[in-house]
């Protein structure tokens, strides 16, 4: 047996048509699939008897769902970090993850060599080669969309078939997708026009369409510890299944589906579809609940450096001292974030339905319009004076005074 080579398989066009592409290109090499679960919802038993059909020697499936939720999507949402307004970094933070079992994989079982199935275009391939770099520096990374003359989604389906080789999906649906617990995300054919309207009946595999969606709405209570959800309607829920409820209640109220055109690492732009109900609740009530417990200073320097942790997140710069300490500036002002959160889902719609917490900053002493005790009107005219005194400054100096 030659050259070990752990592929990061997923069961998908691509990985399918890896397998056997590493065989007729590396003479009597070892292939080991490695499914990463990160909650994809598939049936493992099928994936690897599906990779040991199609040619692989090895095949695992290694559970990390909770790690996915826990040491990744945690820091996320405490964060609220949102990738140019709209995507919730769902296939960005999995991605570093994934990578490092690879790397695990490698070294238990002496392969020389790490191959994934992200194209020459795309984020992916930097996500998964600066994890494997940040592990192990000196392995061999074998990308084949790099390599081979595989020009098309078409192209790997003809691939396949010429072999005799069950394809993973139809012409018709063949879309790049990619899914775990956190999102579902829709990229190719008629989505790559961003002047034509996206067939959500066709295209959504976790939700409804926002005008499917019952006519009547919906009612969730979240409550939080330190940033985190810690339950749903009064239940504790483990991470990975408070997650999946959600899915579930988010999807059937058509909430949480994105349409984007972003701006991929690699300099081009690319327009996709992502669905991401139950991470999009969890926002919109964090989101809530820091209304009432931060200041507006803490507040608006954090969403500066939330904007900054997704940046790195969507350029798989996880594993960098960076990340690590903006994780921990972020940790700091999560102390005093507890409480519970009420949100009402309508057709697509989050809406705010009241939000309390033992820390909460609001006053309603201070914030009615009747005056109590705390608070007297005639403070505010000093106040404006020295607040607008630079502006009353440069009024005399411009000799623009009245």
């Amino acid at each position: 047996m030659g050259e070990k080579i752990v592929l990061a398989y997923s069961g998908g066009l691509d990985t399918t048509a890896i397998i056997p592409w590493l065989k007729e290109n590396y003479e009597n090499c070892e292939v080991i699939a490695c499914c990463v679960d990160v909650g994809q919802c598939a049936d493992y038993d099928m994936t690897e008897k599906k990779a040991l059909r199609t040619g692989a020697d090895k095949a695992y499936v290694i559970n990390a769902a909770d790690e996915f939720v826990t040491d990744f999507l945690y820091p996320m949402i405490k964060a609220g970090a949102v990738y140019e307004g709209k995507y919730l970094l769902g296939t960005s933070a999995a991605r570093p993850l994934i990578a490092k079992k690879l790397v695990d994989v490698a070294l238990a079982d002496g392969a020389g060599a790490i191959c994934h199935g992200a194209t020459g275009k795309g984020n992916d391939q930097i996500r998964f080669e600066i994890t494997i770099k940040s592990f192990a520096p000196l392995i061999k990374i074998i990308a084949p969309w790099r390599l081979w003359e595989i020009k098309s989604r078409e192209d790997a389906m003809d691939f396949l078939q010429k072999r005799g080789f069950e394809l993973p999906m139809t012409k018709e649906q063949s879309y790049s997708r990619d899914h775990n617990l956190w999102h579902s995300s829709h990229e190719g054919l008629e989505l790559e026009d961003p002047a034509l309207e996206p067939d959500y009946r066709r295209v959504l595999q976790i939700s409804v369409p926002p005008e499917d969606a019952p006519d009547k709405p919906e009612y969730v209570q979240l409550v939080f510890e330190k940033g985190i959800p810690v339950s749903l309607d009064g239940k504790a829920v483990t991470p990975s299944g408070l997650i999946a409820a959600l899915n579930e209640i988010g999807g059937r109220n058509g909430v949480g589906i994105a349409d984007t055109v972003e701006n991929r690492v690699v300099g081009m732009k690319s327009r996709g579809v992502y669905e991401t109900p139950g991470g999009s609740i969890i926002y919109a009530a964090h989101r809530e609940l820091e209304n009432l417990c931060l200041d507006r200073q803490t507040a608006s320097f954090k969403a500066t450096v939330g904007q900054k942790l997704a940046e790195l997140i969507y350029e798989g710069q996880w594993y960098t001292p960076l990340r690590e300490a903006l994780s921990a500036f972020i940790d700091v002002t999560q102390q005093p974030v507890c409480g519970t959160v009420r949100l009402k889902l309508y057709k697509g719609n989050i809406i705010p339905a009241g939000s309390t917490s033992p820390y909460s900053l609001y006053n309603q002493e201070l914030s009615s319009f009747t005056t109590g005790e705390l608070f007297n009107h005639k403070d505010a005219e000093g106040f404006i004076k020295l607040f607008g005194l630079p502006m009353t400054v440069r009024a005399l100096m411009k000799g623009t005074v009245l």
